[in-house]
């Protein structure tokens, strides 16, 4: 089997995954979730309310710098445990469907498995929601008036 091959057959194993909703994907931990020692994402109490802060911040009016800033005065540790955080994590974080209880699956792509760069989707391939996956810690009305041009794909099952 060659490179090319066996990526496919990858692939092929991940959107399957993917579209029958037993992906270990779905259960990839993000800041403001622990792993249950069942596997399980759950939310993690120390960290709940530093999501709700920077949602609240954001819709107050603070930029992402401004965020970063007043993260740091709070003495609060970035998700990798640096002392500052980037506005990308920031954003990355302000845009994670996973704070409303659900997963999208397949949110970036491999186009070349030579070079193995990751590409976001932008509707090349389908992608997969599922609803209800975990606990949420923010509504899905507020998650919108943070995300206004969130489009969601058909939920599964």
């Amino acid at each position: 089997m060659n490179v090319i091959q066996k990526s496919e057959a990858i692939k092929n194993g991940l959107r399957k995954g993917f579209q029958d909703g037993s992906s270990k994907m779905a259960k990839r931990k993000c800041y403001g979730y622990t792993l249950s020692p069942a596997g399980e994402l759950e939310i993690n109490p120390d960290e709940v309310n530093v999501v709700h802060w920077i949602f609240e911040r954001y819709l107050a009016g603070d930029s992402l710098g401004e965020i970063a800033v007043g993260l740091e005065r709070l003495g609060i540790p970035s998700p990798t445990g640096k002392p500052i955080w980037s506005r990308e994590a920031i954003n990355k974080l302000l845009s994670n469907e996973k704070y409303t209880g659900d997963v999208l699956l397949q949110k970036t792509f491999v186009k070349d498995v030579l070079t193995g760069k990751q590409f976001k989707n932008q509707g090349e391939l389908e992608q997969y929601l599922i609803q209800q996956h975990h606990p949420m810690i923010m509504s899905r009305e507020l998650f919108e008036r943070v995300n206004p041009n969130t489009q969601n794909s058909e939920p599964l099952g």
